[in-house]
C-alpha cells in the first residue's frame, strides 16, 4: 500500500507539473496575442512610395497579345505607379539555358512597355530550383552551368530587357557559388547600364542559430532548414545587386496582428540593414496563402507601413513594395493598393523612383 501510494503521489506531482507548464505556455501565448492585438490597433502614419515592383506571368513573353492588351497593361502599370516589372522569362533549364521558343514574343512586349508605359523597367525574371544536398534542378556549383546562365542573361539584355531578376531557391547564406554568379552578373549588367535584382527570403530571426540548424537539419528533402539570409549575407548581396526583393509572404501566422507584425518587423530591419545600399521591395501577396484569413494584401500593406513608421530615418535608396503577382491581383485589390499605399502626390513619396543603375 505504501509503495502504491508513493506511485500515485508521483503521478499526481507529474500531472500537476505538466498542468502548470501548460498553463504557463498558454499564458505566454495569450500575452503575445494580446500584445500583438493592441499594437495592431494603431493606424500607420506613413504613406507608401512611388517605387514599386510587380511579378508578371510568363504568358507576356511566351504568347501573342493584342495591341489592346498591351495598352491595358501599360495603363495598369502607370495607374499603380509600378516602376519595375519582373516578367517571367525562364525558368532556366538544368544546363543554365532557356529555349528560345519560351520567350518568342519578348521583343514585342518590350516595345509595348516602352510605348504604353514609358519609364517602367521590364526585367527578365529568371530562376530555378537550386540543387542542394542532391535535391533540385540546376547545379550552380558547376562553372559551366554558371557560364551558360550568364550567356542566357546576355541574350535577354540584347533583346532589350532593362535588367535581370534572379529567383533561385533555396539560397543559404553560405552559398559561395550563388555569390560568384551574382558578382559575374553584376559585372555584366553594369557594363550594359542595366539592372541586377534578386528575390530572397526574409531574414533569419536569429543569425546565431544558423550553425545549429546546419548541424541538425537537412537542406534537401521536404522538411529542410529554412533558407533565410543572415545580416552579413544580405549586406553582401545588396553590395552586388541594384535591387533586392524580399519574399515576405507565406507567413503562416494565425492572426492578422501577428502577420502584420511580421511584415512590419522585416520592413524595418531590412531597410535599416540594406536600405542605403540597394533599392528594396518588400513582397506583398495578392494570392490566398495557407492562412488566408490572416494574410492578405490589406494586412501586408498595413504592416509594411507600420515598419516604415518605426524607422529612425528613411533609407538613402528608393524603396517600396513588390506585388506578387499580376495574375492573382484583381481590380478590388488594385483599388485597395492605390488607396492604402500610394502617396497622395509624387512629391510626398518617401521612396523615390529608382535610378537606372547606381552611381
Amino acid at each position: 500500500m505504501a509503495k502504491s501510494g508513493r506511485v500515485r503521489g508521483g503521478v499526481g506531482r507529474a500531472l500537476r507539473r505538466t498542468g502548470w507548464a501548460a498553463a504557463y505556455v498558454l499564458g505566454l501565448a495569450a500575452l503575445v496575442l494580446a500584445g500583438a492585438w493592441v499594437w495592431w490597433q494603431q493606424e500607420p502614419e506613413a504613406r507608401g512610395t512611388a517605387a514599386n515592383a510587380l511579378w508578371a506571368r510568363h504568358q507576356w513573353v511566351g504568347e501573342p497579345h493584342t495591341d489592346a492588351e498591351y495598352r491595358a497593361l501599360g495603363e495598369l502599370l502607370r495607374r499603380n505607379r509600378i516602376t519595375d516589372v519582373f516578367f517571367h522569362t525562364g525558368p532556366f533549364e538544368a544546363d543554365g539555358t532557356v529555349p528560345a521558343h519560351k520567350y518568342r514574343y519578348a521583343r514585342q512586349l518590350i516595345e509595348a512597355v516602352r510605348e504604353y508605359a514609358p519609364g517602367v523597367r521590364a526585367q527578365a525574371y529568371l530562376g530555378q530550383i537550386r540543387i542542394v544536398d542532391g535535391d533540385g534542378v540546376i547545379e550552380l556549383d558547376d562553372p559551366a552551368v554558371r557560364a551558360n546562365v550568364l550567356k542566357t542573361d546576355a541574350v535577354f539584355l540584347d533583346l532589350g530587357f532593362d535588367g535581370i531578376h534572379y529567383d533561385f531557391e533555396p539560397i543559404y547564406p553560405d552559398d559561395a557559388a550563388f555569390m560568384t554568379l551574382m558578382k559575374a552578373t553584376s559585372e555584366l549588367t553594369r557594363s550594359r547600364g542595366r539592372l541586377l535584382s534578386v528575390a530572397l527570403e526574409q531574414q533569419t530571426l536569429m543569425d546565431e542559430a544558423q550553425p545549429v540548424y546546419k548541424a541538425l537539419l537537412p537542406r534537401g528533402g521536404r522538411y529542410h532548414q529554412p533558407p533565410r539570409p543572415t545580416e552579413d549575407f544580405l549586406r553582401d548581396v545588396a553590395g552586388l545587386a541594384d535591387q533586392v526583393a524580399i519574399m515576405t509572404y507565406d507567413v503562416t501566422l494565425p492572426t492578422k496582428a501577428l502577420t502584420g507584425w511580421h511584415f512590419a518587423r522585416h520592413t524595418r530591419t531590412t531597410l535599416e540593414l540594406i536600405g542605403d545600399r540597394a533599392t528594396v521591395f518588400m513582397g506583398v501577396p495578392t494570392y490566398r496563402p495557407l492562412m488566408g484569413w490572416a494574410e492578405d494584401l490589406e494586412v501586408a500593406l498595413r504592416g509594411v507601413r507600420r515598419g516604415i513608421d518605426d524607422l529612425k530615418r528613411p533609407p538613402k535608396r528608393p524603396f517600396g513594395v513588390g506585388v506578387y503577382a499580376d495574375w492573382t491581383t484583381g481590380p478590388d485589390e488594385w483599388a485597395h493598393y492605390r488607396s492604402a499605399w500610394l502617396p497622395r502626390t509624387a512629391e510626398t513619396a518617401r521612396g523615390r523612383p529608382p535610378e537606372t543603375v547606381r552611381g
